[in-house]
């Protein structure tokens, strides 16, 4: 079993790429498991990857490299003996460090292991903000890399890259440096794909390290049961959109160039509805999708910088539940924690 960990902090873009990544294994012949992790009790990935034609599951509540590895361990073990996959990506959450979770995976004495190059993914255009926000966590995770994946070209100008791409050859100049636009899934995007047939052997110099403890990161997740049939799909995406700016708004007032990631998830029946905002510099975005499932409810996590969990548990329930009574919908609150794995066999 191939085993390609895909790291980056939050907000960077590594679900989309290892969904892009996924796909493509699928396609050209490779039974796929793929092993998702968020930091907060719910996950809110799960309806996507379905959506992808993946078998979805959530593993939360923790980080794989910290306060997971038994979880982990028990979900390799698993994966092995009930899928037998030719390649497992794992997607650790984004205060995590990827090195550190290959050397708990080469110790778990599964059999048949090797490992593609370590990846760490960063977001072009935040480049700058997260060495200010969180410079040793940052740097940690661009030195340990074998592969370093400059992603989201497509949001900033030349110049920029270059400065971008420059610095991290300054942090790491033995990593091997790609620029694509995951999104896009383009030329560049494929030369990522080949890059990682290569063998990993980077490892772990010292002991480990509390990544969370080193993010600087404060987390709350959580559900919404939504009793209301008369959203429709342009309420559905006001809605989201409305939540998030109110969250953005408040969290600036408290850390005006604060980082992470904010997801919103509503499902209501055959309409879902994704938000997402990673700064206080970007805009929210939402989009619309289609599910597959009967589900009535909204789904949030939140990882930001430099914000008490007091603050943030304050500023996300106000903004939900203050938009959700504004539009006369009823709710329930429901916390509940689940594993998540992600299946996709390919040709037999």
């Amino acid at each position: 079993m191939k085993v390609m960990i895909i790291g980056g902090f939050l907000g960077s873009g590594k679900t989309t790429t290892l969904l892009s990544l996924g796909r493509h294994m699928v396609e050209i012949g490779h039974k796929v498991a793929i092993i998702v992790n968020e930091i907060g009790e719910v996950g809110v990935d799960g309806e996507t990857l379905s959506g992808s034609g993946l078998i979805a599951k959530e593993l939360t509540s923790g980080c794989i490299c910290c306060t997971l590895k038994i979880s982990m361990e028990y979900t390799l073990q698993t994966l092995e003996e009930e899928y037998d996959p030719d390649v497992l990506i794992v997607e650790p959450t984004g205060i995590a460090l990827p090195l550190q979770i290959k050397e708990h995976v080469a110790l778990m004495g599964l059999s048949d292991l090797s490992f593609a190059p370590v990846v760490t993914i960063v977001d072009a255009s935040r480049f700058t903000m997260e060495l200010s926000q969180v410079p040793k966590f940052i740097v940690t995770q661009i030195e340990e890399a074998e592969i370093l994946c400059v992603n989201k070209i497509d949001l900033v100008d030349r110049e920029l890259l270059s400065d971008v791409t420059g610095r991290l050859m300054d942090l790491n100049p033995n990593a091997l440096i790609v620029e694509f636009s995951a999104r896009q899934a383009d030329s560049q995007f494929m030369k990522f794909i080949d890059l990682l047939a290569g063998e990993g052997s980077a490892r772990q110099a010292g002991e480990s390290i509390n990544s969370i403890e080193l993010s600087q990161v404060s987390s709350y997740s959580g559900k919404y049961f939504i009793d209301d049939h008369g959203l429709d799909r342009v309420d559905m995406v006001s809605m989201v959109l409305k939540i998030l700016e109110e969250v953005k708004k408040n969290i600036q007032l408290i850390n005006p160039a604060f980082i992470g990631h904010v997801k919103i998830s509503l499902s209501l029946g055959k309409n879902l509805v994704k938000g997402s905002l990673t700064s206080s510099l970007g805009q929210p975005l939402v989009e619309l999708l289609e599910s597959s499932g009967q589900d009535r409810e909204l789904k949030f996590l939140s990882a930001v910088t430099h914000v008490s969990k007091p603050d943030l548990v304050n500023i996300i329930g106000s903004a939900i539940r203050g938009n959700l009574e504004k539009v006369h919908v009823k709710y329930k609150s429901s916390n509940k924690e689940n594993n998540l794995i992600c299946i996709a066999s390919g040709k037999s």
